[in-house]
């Protein structure tokens, strides 16, 4: 395990999570699940199942440093790579490939998102693991796939070709999130996964496609690379990272690259990407409503997610809401509009 690297994706704002997740205690870091442990807690102790602590870096935004080093203090600083600005992913792999390059030029990574629901781990640790083991001796990029099961509109896709015995599959093309008739489509062609955003590469091969395909951001992030790793870094990153370019990595390396391989992965997964997904991840009650943190009297109530901070709660004849209230913030949706949460969000930052 000595040359595996893993990187957590922890910058993210979250705001589909309004009013729970904000931009000063975004997603990532909120125990949305009931489950004691932050969503990088629970990622961080998934990924110490592949490599040792020491090997696993946080890529986020420098403002959420102090809340990384609560929530994870066996980490120490160096292993918080904080970018000055946001700037998409394909900047922040960079800046994690050069960073960890310089550690190791045998390194192998992987960029695991920090706020994904994953279950059957050791099935997740095995997927990992035959990633890492064609990774350590081919020159491809990996991505894990998931398995379909329903002709989701919110996800993007990655077709490959199904002409081969090989578990290891040769990415013929990604789409980004589909109309409805176009994700049928593909369930019906059955060569098609959904992109978990998990990848896996040796810090090598990343470069190297960065070099290829973003010489650009390759070229300013390259200018001294003695600077990683020592005190000069984040001076020199705080001048440079502003410069490049806002682009993800699918856009800007995985969709133009010609070594791109995916794993079918054999885990449980869940993006969590709106208020439902937690309805549908935690345990009901006998009413089938989802009640985290809080005292809830339902009379005559079903289908509903209740999450509060210290109030008891009474519903009457109520079906199908999601019912969240912070400190300041109390919101009652139907379950079917949570996907305009953001909307909301916005609507109050812009009117604070």
């Amino acid at each position: 395990m000595k040359n595996r690297y893993g990187i957590i994706m922890a910058g993210g704002i979250g705001s589909r999570f309004w009013p729970e997740s904000t931009a000063e205690m975004p997603k990532q870091f909120l125990d949305l699940l009931g489950t004691g442990q932050s969503f990088l807690q629970q990622t961080f102790e998934r990924l110490k199942k592949l490599m040792p602590a020491g090997q696993i870096f946080i890529l986020t935004n420098e403002r959420y440093r102090d809340i990384i080093k609560r929530q994870l203090p066996e980490i120490n600083d160096n292993q918080i790579i904080a970018e000055p600005v946001m700037r998409n992913t394909a900047p922040a792999v960079l800046y994690a490939a050069k960073k960890i390059y310089q550690m190791n030029p045998d390194a192998n990574m992987l960029i695991a998102p920090s706020d994904h629901y994953i279950a059957n781990e050791p099935q997740f640790v095995d997927n990992v693991n035959t990633a890492f083991n064609a990774t350590a001796h081919q020159d491809i990029l990996m991505t894990l796939g998931i398995v379909p099961h329903s002709p989701n509109t919110g996800y993007g896709y990655i077709k490959y070709d199904k002409d081969t015995t090989s578990i290891i599959k040769k990415v013929l093309q990604f789409t980004e999130k589909p109309n409805l008739e176009t994700a049928k489509r593909f369930l019906t062609q059955g060569n098609y996964l959904w992109n978990a955003g998990i990848f896996i590469w040796s810090a090598d091969s990343i470069l190297k496609a960065f070099q290829t395909l973003l010489p650009g951001m390759y070229d300013k992030m390259s200018v001294n690379d003695s600077v990683y790793n020592t005190v000069e870094e984040q001076s020199f990153i705080q001048k440079v990272f502003p410069q490049l370019e806002n682009i993800s990595i699918d856009y800007g390396i995985l969709e133009k690259a010609n070594n791109v391989f995916v794993l079918p992965a054999t885990f449980v997964w869940n993006d969590l990407g709106a208020w439902n997904a937690i309805y549908e991840q935690v345990k009901q009650d006998d009413r089938e409503n989802v009640i985290i943190h809080s005292r809830v009297l339902a009379d005559n109530s079903k289908h509903n997610l209740i999450k509060t901070a210290q109030k008891k709660v009474v519903l009457k004849d109520i079906n199908d809401y999601i019912v969240v209230d912070t400190a300041d913030t109390l919101m009652i949706i139907p379950r079917k509009d949570d996907q305009k949460v953001k909307e909301y969000a916005h609507f109050f930052e812009k009117n604070k």
